[in-house]
């Protein structure tokens, strides 16, 4: 499983992989390195991390997700919001991972 933040502050890549494009390219050496599955984040869960809103969360998905699930791989989304959870879902996601 890959995981794939995108948040500014995650406590896993402090934020690397925050704009699409780093997010997309990851996510390719991802797959060349193994991976079958994805689960990407777009509120960090870390101790002590503000909640991000539904639509903060799906603003960082919009160009992140549908591009990850178009490469093949089964997508999962982490998320406690189920406006995030149904955008998800209609952008290629699989899999809701509720947090």
């Amino acid at each position: 499983m890959g995981v794939l933040n995108v948040t500014p502050d995650s406590f896993s890549d402090a934020g690397a992989f925050f704009s699409p494009e780093h997010a997309l390219a990851q996510a390719r050496r991802m797959i060349a390195e193994g991976a079958d599955l994805f689960d990407v984040g777009a509120e960090s869960t870390r101790p002590g991390s503000d909640r991000v809103c539904a639509a903060d969360q799906i603003a960082r998905l919009r160009d992140v997700l549908p591009g990850v699930a178009a490469m093949g791989v089964p997508v999962s989304v982490d998320t406690t919001l189920a406006a995030v959870a149904e955008f998800a879902l209609d952008a290629g996601a699989v899999i809701i991972n509720d947090v």
